[in-house]
C-alpha cells in the first residue's frame, strides 16, 4: 500500500502535465495558436517608441505637402526608404489624376457697401512651418469648384441643407439666379453648392462661423487651439456621394495612358463656383443682408444680427478660375509576403497628402502606420514571418477625393475581391476615446482589442473608457442600456477617407479606427494644422498615438496569423435586423404623416397670406403612401440569423479553429473574407452606381455620413414609392446572399 500510495502521488503532477495531450487536435491546435498569437504580440507591443511618432511627423511636417507638391514628392521617397529599410518589398505606383488649383479668386460685396474679402490666411509668425507655408502653401479654396464670374442677390441659408431650402420656401425665400452663402457644419462641404445648385443659385459661398470651432469654443491660435479669424478650411466638393476617386476615370484607374472624360462629360465636379471664407471675412457680407431675421438655430456667434437677405439689398461679385492640370500621386505600397497564405492579403492603410502642412490630418495617423510597420520590420529580421501576406499603403491625394486608394482599388480590383481578407484604415487621431467603424462580421475582433488595450491615462481598458464617456453624455434608459453593456459594438461606416473604394465597391470587409473627443480644436483643413499645434493641443507625449499602434497592431496580427480567419457573424444579423426593422418604421410613419396631412387639409382651401413671415400650407394633391412588402426583408434577415447562430455553434463545438492541415481550411477562409462581397450589387444604388453595398453608403445629401440599407432607406426619404418596392428586393437579395455564404463557411468546418 505505501508503494502503491507514493506512486499515486508521484503521478499526478504527471497526470497533470499531459493533461493537455489528451484534448482533440482542435483543442490543441488553438491553445498552440493561442500561445504564439499572445507571445507575438507581447513582442509587439514592448517595441512602442512614442519618439519614433514624434519625430517623423516633424519632419513630414516641414512644409506643405498637398497632392502633385514638391512636398508630396519628398514625402513619398521618405516613406518608401523607411520601408525598404524595415525590409518590405516596397514600391510607389502613379496615377495620374485631375487637381484644379486656382488661378485667381475674387470676393467682393458691391452694394450696400463696397468690400473686398482677403481671403487670406494670417501667417502666425511664431509658427516653425510659417516661412514654407508663406512660400508653398496653398491658398484657401474648394477643389472642384466650377470656373465662373458670377453677381447676384445673396441670401444666408445657414447650413444650406435640404430642410434649410424648405425652411427658405415656407419663408417665400427664392435662391434662383442668386449666390448663397452657408456656414461650415451639419453635413460635409460639398453638399451645401450640390444642394445650392439644385436650387437654382449661380454661386455658393462657405465661411467658418466661430460659434462651431472659433472664438466661442476658446482662445484662437496660438494662445489656445480654436480657430483664428482668419482660419479657412479648404475641401473638395467634388460630389463624393455620388462617387470619388479621379472625376475623369469612372470606375477605373487612372494610369498615365487611361481614356479621361471632358470635364463637361464628368458627374462629379460641381456646377457653380464655390469659394470658403473666414469669418473675418464674412462679417461683412452677413452684416449687410438685410430682410427678415434669422430663426434663432441659424445664428452664429459673429457679434451681428442674422438675417436671410434675398430683398436685392445686398449684391455679391464671384470670380473664380482654376488650373485643372492632371497630377501624379504617389501611392506607397509595401509589401511582407506570407509563408501559409501568401496569397490572402490583410491591407492597412492611411493617406499622407495634406491640404497644407496636414500634421493632425493626416500626419498623426501615418506616423502610427510607420510605426507599426517598422515593428514588424524588427520582428522579420528576428525571425518572425506573417502567416498570411502583409500590405501597408500610404496613400496620396485622399483630400481631394480619395483619389489615390479609389484609383488602387479601380485598377485592381479583380486581385483584391479574389485575395484581400480585410482593409484596415487609419486617418488623423488626437487624444481621447477609442472609435471603430466598419463591417460587422468584424465587431467581435475589434471588441477583443478593445478589451485587451488599455487607455494611456486611466488605464482602463478601451471599451470601459469608451463606455464610461458614452454614459456621461446620455440619460436615462440610454444610459443605463450603455453600462449594461458587454462587449464593445461598432458603428458603420459612410465615406469620408480611404476605406471607402475597399468597402462600399469592392465589397471588401473593413474597419477605420481612431482616437479623439477630447482634443477639442479649430485647425482642420487649414494652414495650423502644424507640428506646433498638434504637438501641443492634439496628442502631446503621443500617448494616444502609441495606443493607436498598439490596437491596429493586434487586429492586425489577428487576421494575419489565425489558422481560421477571426470572423463572426451574429453581430452583423442582429445589427442588419435593427436597419431592417428602422426602414420598415419609416415606412409606417411616412404613411401616418401622410394620413394626419390628409386630414388636416381635407375640405379646406389654403393660400400664402400678403405677409410672408406666415406660413400656410398649399396642399396640391393628397398624399397617398402605399402599404410595401417588406416579407422579403425579413425572411432575410431571419434567415441570416439562423446562419449566424450556427456557424457560432459549429465553430464552438470545435474550440474554435480548424487544423493547419485541415483539408476544408483554405476554402473555409476564402468563404469568410469573400462573405462580404455577396453583400453588394453590380447595377449599385440608384443614380450613383458605383456604390455597389447594399448595407452601408454615404447618404446622397449626408456627404460622410451614412445612410444603411440606403437603397430603400432614401427611397422612403424621397417619396419613390415604386423604388421602396425594387430596393427591398435587391436588398434582401443580398442578404440572402451573405446568409448563403455563412451557411457555406458552417458547411466547411
Amino acid at each position: 500500500m505505501q508503494l502503491l500510495s507514493r506512486k499515486f502521488f508521484v503521478l499526478i503532477p504527471a497526470l497533470i502535465t499531459v493533461t493537455p495531450f489528451f484534448l482533440l487536435p482542435s483543442q490543441l491546435s488553438l491553445r498552440a495558436e493561442n500561445d504564439h498569437l499572445e507571445k507575438l504580440e507581447g513582442q509587439f507591443v514592448s517595441k512602442l517608441n512614442p519618439e519614433n511618432l514624434k519625430s517623423w511627423m516633424e519632419v513630414m511636417t516641414a512644409r506643405p505637402h498637398h497632392v502633385g507638391s514638391p512636398g508630396a514628392k519628398a514625402n513619398s521617397a521618405r516613406i518608401l526608404e523607411l520601408f525598404r529599410s524595415w525590409g518590405y518589398q516596397t514600391e510607389i505606383e502613379i496615377f495620374h489624376v485631375l487637381f484644379p488649383t486656382p488661378i485667381s479668386r475674387q470676393l467682393e460685396l458691391t452694394r450696400p457697401i463696397h468690400f473686398k474679402a482677403a481671403l487670406e490666411e494670417m501667417v502666425v509668425t511664431s509658427d516653425s512651418a510659417a516661412e514654407k507655408i508663406r512660400a508653398e502653401g496653398l491658398p484657401p479654396y474648394n477643389a472642384y469648384s466650377a470656373d465662373g464670374e458670377v453677381e447676384g442677390d445673396l441670401v444666408y441659408v445657414n447650413q444650406g441643407l435640404p430642410r434649410d431650402y424648405e425652411a427658405l420656401s415656407r419663408m417665400g425665400i427664392s435662391v434662383k439666379g442668386k449666390i448663397v452663402i452657408a456656414r461650415y457644419g451639419g453635413s460635409w462641404r460639398g453638399i451645401k453648392p450640390k444642394v445650392a445648385a439644385e436650387h437654382g443659385a449661380i454661386g455658393c459661398i462657405i465661411y467658418n462661423d466661430p460659434l462651431a470651432d472659433g472664438y466661442a469654443q476658446g482662445a484662437p491660435y496660438p494662445k489656445g487651439a480654436f480657430k483664428h479669424s482668419s482660419a479657412v478650411q479648404r475641401g473638395s466638393v467634388i460630389d463624393l456621394p455620388r462617387r470619388p476617386g479621379d472625376p475623369l476615370t469612372p470606375n477605373y484607374g487612372s494610369t498615365k495612358t487611361a481614356q479621361l472624360l471632358s470635364l463637361g462629360e464628368s458627374d462629379t465636379i460641381m456646377k457653380i463656383p464655390v469659394l470658403p471664407i473666414s469669418s473675418s471675412d464674412a462679417r461683412p457680407f452677413l452684416e449687410n443682408l438685410g430682410g427678415r431675421v434669422a430663426p434663432s438655430t441659424w445664428r452664429g456667434a459673429l457679434p451681428i444680427t442674422y438675417r436671410i437677405g434675398g430683398i436685392g439689398l445686398a449684391s455679391v461679385k464671384m470670380r473664380l478660375k482654376f488650373s485643372w492640370d492632371r497630377v501624379p500621386t504617389y501611392n506607397i505600397i509595401a509589401r511582407m509576403e506570407g509563408t501559409e497564405w501568401p496569397d490572402e492579403w490583410v491591407i492597412r492603410g492611411n493617406h499622407h497628402d495634406a491640404w497644407v502642412i496636414g500634421a493632425k490630418d493626416p500626419i498623426s495617423g501615418l506616423v502610427v502606420l510607420l510605426e507599426q510597420a517598422r515593428i514588424f520590420g524588427e520582428l522579420y529580421k528576428q525571425g518572425w514571418r506573417p502567416r498570411r501576406t502583409l500590405i501597408f499603403a500610404a496613400w496620396d491625394g485622399e483630400e481631394p477625393g480619395l483619389l489615390g486608394s479609389t484609383e488602387w482599388v479601380e485598377h485592381h480590383s479583380a486581385t483584391l475581391r479574389e485575395k484581400a481578407v480585410a482593409y484596415i484604415n487609419t486617418d488623423g487621431y488626437s487624444r481621447g476615446f477609442l472609435g471603430i467603424r466598419g463591417s460587422h462580421s468584424l465587431q467581435r475582433l475589434a471588441a477583443g482589442v478593445a478589451e485587451d488595450v488599455n487607455d494611456p491615462i486611466t488605464g482602463d481598458n478601451l471599451f470601459e473608457r469608451h463606455k464610461s464617456w458614452s454614459a456621461v453624455q446620455s440619460a436615462g434608459s440610454e444610459r443605463r442600456q450603455i453600462l449594461g453593456q458587454t462587449t464593445m459594438t461598432i458603428d458603420a461606416l459612410g465615406s469620408g477617407s480611404d476605406y471607402t473604394a475597399f468597402l462600399q465597391h469592392a465589397g471588401i470587409p473593413s474597419l477605420d479606427v481612431r482616437f479623439g473627443g477630447e482634443a477639442h480644436s479649430g485647425e482642420y483643413h487649414t494652414m495650423f494644422d502644424t507640428f506646433d499645434h498638434y504637438s501641443r493641443h492634439g496628442d502631446p507625449g503621443f500617448q494616444y498615438g502609441i495606443a493607436l499602434v498598439n490596437v491596429c497592431g493586434r487586429l492586425t496580427l489577428r487576421l494575419s496569423e489565425g489558422h481560421t480567419l477571426p470572423f463572426d457573424f451574429e453581430a452583423a444579423a442582429t445589427t442588419f435586423s435593427s436597419y431592417a426593422e428602422e426602414v420598415i418604421q419609416l415606412a409606417e410613419k411616412s404613411r401616418e404623416d401622410a394620413e394626419t396631412f390628409n386630414q388636416l387639409v381635407s375640405g379646406h382651401h389654403f393660400q400664402r397670406a400678403a405677409d410672408p413671415t406666415e406660413i400656410y400650407i398649399i396642399p396640391e394633391m393628397k398624399k397617398i403612401v402605399p402599404y410595401f412588402n417588406f416579407a422579403p426583408l425579413r425572411n432575410a434577415v431571419a434567415r441570416l440569423k439562423t446562419a449566424a447562430t450556427g456557424y457560432s455553434e459549429k465553430k464552438s463545438s470545435v474550440k474554435g479553429s480548424l487544423e493547419k492541415n485541415h483539408p476544408n481550411l483554405e476554402k473555409l477562409n476564402s468563404t469568410l473574407f469573400r462573405a462580404e462581397q455577396s453583400l453588394t450589387n453590380s447595377q449599385g444604388l440608384p443614380r450613383r452606381p458605383w456604390f455597389r453595398h447594399q448595407i452601408y453608403a454615404p447618404g446622397f445629401y449626408t456627404g460622410y455620413g451614412v445612410k444603411t440599407l440606403p437603397g430603400i432607406r432614401e427611397a422612403i426619404e424621397e417619396n419613390n414609392w415604386d423604388e421602396v418596392a425594387e430596393q427591398t428586393l435587391l436588398t434582401s437579395a443580398a442578404i440572402e446572399r451573405f446568409a448563403a455564404a455563412v451557411e457555406k463557411a458552417t458547411s466547411l468546418w
